[in-house]
């Protein structure tokens, strides 16, 4: 278990109107996730609290390993600007000052969702001359130097209001709309606290969790044994292995372990063994079917293939689309979710290996009649 980077964060609400607050809040937390997971820390949490006129973010940063640099960058305010140009490199001066705000808005022809922008007087004139030389190009918005959206331009906009339209689904809508808030609604943040959590306060909780694992790793054990005899023993042999091969991977990806990817790990245990019963109950039913010794162990194995495979497959199946490694907007992308995905298709992918390879491997080398 890891220590980590707590940082409570505070939103300035002084130039924001009091209807707007809440949702500047909600802005200024999409941002702050969209910057972590530019980090890379592994199961972040971001959440928001209000306490009386306190509107506040709270992020929790496992395994962080240089924490000036994660609060220089969670604590800067969103810098969202308008730029032109072949490489879209060239600012035009249009900044989130000039952006009063961004909605969601419907095609009234074909209800589709689309993003409505309503600009200040001075956004108002800045727009206009940018949309009337920019007809039939590009126009990005960009927020902290990342690319949002590059609309084209379908004429010259005058009046300060403009839709961006596309085959937007409405969550990705909404998530842009949060975004260009962010850049577009006055919220500087200011870090009222941050707490460096070390893994000594994980002790007590370690020593439990392992106690746990422990205790329910040997009642898998007397199962085994107590059911499949010699059998049994060479399964926990190649849970063994499995366990360390698992580590190893840990390490190497490396994986900062939480409770849910803890939940992961032990489900990809249960279904390591899952796959040693299905394999022993048909080397059992070959044998009352008369088959000797040597033919049953390899029908059992071959014969529970099938079965192993496509539990298998079915539970990477859902790995893929919890982990969402194609960021799918429809999907969730939430760091806690992602992480017991992880741990949990490492296990699956490792379990076939060991519960096929490795305990056939020790059953052929091992087991006598």
């Amino acid at each position: 278990m890891q220590g980590g980077l707590q940082v409570v964060l505070e939103a300035q609400m002084d130039e924001v109107g009091e209807g707007d607050r809440q949702a500047a809040l909600e802005s200024a937390q999409a941002v702050i996730e969209r910057r972590v997971d530019f980090l890379g820390v592994s199961e972040p949490v971001v959440q928001t609290s209000r306490l009386g006129d306190s509107y506040r973010v709270v992020v929790e940063l496992p395994g962080v390993e240089d924490p000036a640099q994660a609060l220089s960058l969670i604590g800067q305010t969103a810098q969202l600007d308008f730029r032109e140009g072949d490489n879209l490199d060239q600012r035009t001066g249009l900044t989130g000052k000039d952006l009063t705000r961004a909605s969601v808005d419907f095609d009234q022809t074909t209800g589709k969702p689309q993003i409505a922008l309503q600009f200040s007087s001075e956004g108002a004139k800045k727009f206009a001359e940018i949309t009337a030389r920019n007809v039939g190009k590009p126009l990005a918005i960009f927020l902290d130097n990342s690319l949002l959206t590059a609309p084209i331009v379908q004429g010259e906009i005058l009046g300060g209001q403009a839709v961006i339209t596309g085959t937007f689904a409405l969550q990705e809508a909404q998530q842009i709309v949060a975004q260009l808030n962010a850049g577009a609604l006055p919220t500087p943040i200011v870090v009222l606290e941050q707490r460096q959590i070390g893994p000594t306060l994980g002790e007590e909780a370690l020593r439990k969790s392992v106690a746990a694992g422990l205790l329910g790793l040997g009642l898998v054990v007397f199962f085994m044994v107590g059911n499949y005899g010699r059998l049994g023993l060479l399964a926990t042999l190649a849970l063994l292995v499995y366990a360390l091969l698992t580590l190893a991977v840990y390490k190497i990806i490396p994986v900062t372990l939480t409770l849910s990817g803890i939940a992961g790990f032990i489900l990809s245990v249960g279904m390591a063994v899952d796959a040693n019963i299905l394999i022993f109950e048909r080397i059992k039913e070959e044998r009352r079917w008369g088959k000797d010794l040597a033919t049953a162990l390899e029908l059992g194995f071959g014969r529970a293939w099938d079965s192993i495979r496509d539990a298998n497959l079915a539970t990477l199946a859902t790995v893929f689309i919890l982990f969402n490694p194609l960021d799918w907007s429809f999907l969730v992308t939430s760091g806690v979710v992602r992480g017991f995905a992880l741990t949990l298709g490492v296990g699956v992918l490792l379990s076939l290996f060991t519960g096929v390879v490795v305990t056939r491997t020790l059953v052929r080398a091992f087991y006598r009649k």
